[in-house]
Parts: structure tokens; C-alpha cells; sequence
């Protein structure tokens, strides 16, 4: 880590400087995702170059997302018909990202304007796109909400403000616990420098997740070779119930 910063401040010292600035590190720039992958934690970390000493009129901050594949999704709503419960009616989203995670130095609310989170679809609401909704869907905004509260139930979607730490206007690091069950693709993190709500500087680079091994062939057979995949996921299924038939008869012996 002491190594790292230093490669860093080398950098500042190296480098032509415009007003306030980021320079960049990650932990991993790669994940591989194996059959035994249970999750993985990326640190983030980095420095603020300057022409100039710090402004001391208002506190930087920093805000650290990291984005994973985006997609549409259909959310539905349940609703009680005739005493069951039973899938009403629906929204597609858009584009929603798989994953997504905003850490900062401070509560998003206090540190990022409307206009600003606007502009750069920062918070998790703004990083979900839904342009419309059918006619007979009045309000589209609880559907949305939903898919928020079902994705940070299950750990993709988290908020995590107070988590990134900035040293003397300096130095910046954060640390985003990555889930198991990763969606492959590049994965977008952005750093955004903030002064009294407003954004003086960003940086972006992306991670790349990919499945290795037994995970990867397994994920090019199911899309390359549907059938054969199928053929063999039947015949697994009927090892495996087969072999547990006999186990428990021999137990019984």
C-alpha cells in the first residue's frame, strides 16, 4: 500500500496539473471468476493533484461508484385476486446495472446537488434508467423503488456512505466488497471530486470479470451449444438422482 501512494505522489509531482485533479489506483483491474469464487473486495484508491494549494472555502469530497453490465428488467407487482397472490401488472426497465455500489466521504445528500447527481447519474436512483411506463400503470416510481429494495436485500446494490476516507485533501481510498454472484462484463468505476455540491473533477477506468476454467467453459457451452449442454445437465440430473437412490438403499440394508 506505501508503495502504492508513493507511485502515486510520483505521478502528482510528474505530471502537468489542471486545477484539481485525479489520479487513480485499483487493487485489481481484472476478477476471475472460478468455480470456487466466493466474492472479491477492490480497493480504490488514488490521490488529488493540484496547481494550486487546497480551497478552503468549502471541504472536497469524494464519491467512488462502481457500475457492473447493465440490462432491462421487468419488475412486477403482486397483487391479492380472489385470495391468491398473483403477478399484475408490470414495468420494464430500461437499463438497470447489475451491480452497483457508491461509496463516499459523507452522506450523497449533503455532499452532491440534485443537479450534479442529474447530470452524472451518480446515486442509485439516477443509474436506473425507465423512460416510460403502460397506460395502465398510474405511478411507475414504486416500481422502481422495488427493484432498489430487492437488489440491496440481496447485496448488488449497496449505498455506503462515510466509507471512502480522504487524508489531508489528498489522499483518497475506498474499499467495495464485490458479491459472488458477479454478472460478467466490465464493471465502470468513477471517482468524482466535489466541492459544495458541485463536481470539479472526474475519473473513470473500468474492471473487467470474466468466468475461468470449468465456469467458462461451462458459460460458452450453455450459449454456444444449448442442446449439448442440456443433453448433459439431464444426464447429471439423472446420476446424481440415481446415485442418491442407491445410497439410501443401502442404508436401509
Amino acid at each position: 500500500m506505501l508503495r502504492r501512494l508513493a507511485l502515486l505522489l510520483l505521478l502528482i509531482i510528474a505530471a502537468p496539473l489542471h486545477a484539481e485533479e485525479v489520479v487513480l489506483g485499483l487493487s485489481h483491474e481484472e476478477i476471475r471468476i472460478t468455480t470456487d469464487f466466493d466474492g472479491s473486495d477492490i480497493l480504490i484508491y488514488g490521490a488529488v493533484k493540484r496547481d494550486k494549494p487546497a480551497d478552503d472555502s468549502a471541504p472536497l469530497e469524494v464519491i467512488i461508484t462502481v457500475a457492473g453490465p447493465s440490462g432491462p428488467v421487468t419488475v412486477w407487482r403482486k397483487e391479492r385476486v380472489f385470495g391468491i397472490w398473483m403477478n399484475t401488472k408490470s414495468v420494464e426497465i430500461d437499463r438497470a446495472p447489475s451491480f452497483y455500489a457508491v461509496a463516499s466521504t459523507g452522506p450523497l445528500k449533503e455532499i452532491l446537488s440534485e443537479t450534479e447527481d442529474l447530470r452524472h447519474k451518480i446515486s442509485i436512483p439516477r443509474a436506473i434508467r425507465s423512460v416510460g411506463a403502460p397506460l395502465d400503470v398510474q405511478d411507475a416510481q414504486p416500481f422502481n423503488d422495488a427493484l432498489i429494495r430487492i437488489r440491496e436485500n440481496t447485496g448488488t446494490y449497496k449505498l455506503l456512505p462515510d466509507t471512502a476516507s480522504l487524508k489531508e485533501s489528498t489522499l483518497f481510498d475506498a474499499n467495495i466488497a464485490l458479491p459472488a454472484n458477479l454478472t460478467e462484463g466490465e464493471y465502470l468505476t468513477r471517482i468524482f471530486l466535489t466541492r459544495g455540491g458541485a463536481v470539479v473533477s472526474s475519473y473513470e477506468t473500468p474492471i473487467i470479470v470474466q468466468k475461468v476454467g470449468l465456469e467458462r467453459w461451462l458459460y460458452e457451452l450453455s450459449r454456444e451449444q444449448a442442446f449439448l449442454y442440456g443433453l448433459m445437465s439431464l444426464a447429471i440430473a439423472v446420476a446424481a438422482g440415481w446415485g442418491a437412490s442407491t445410497f439410501f438403499a443401502l442404508i436401509r440394508r
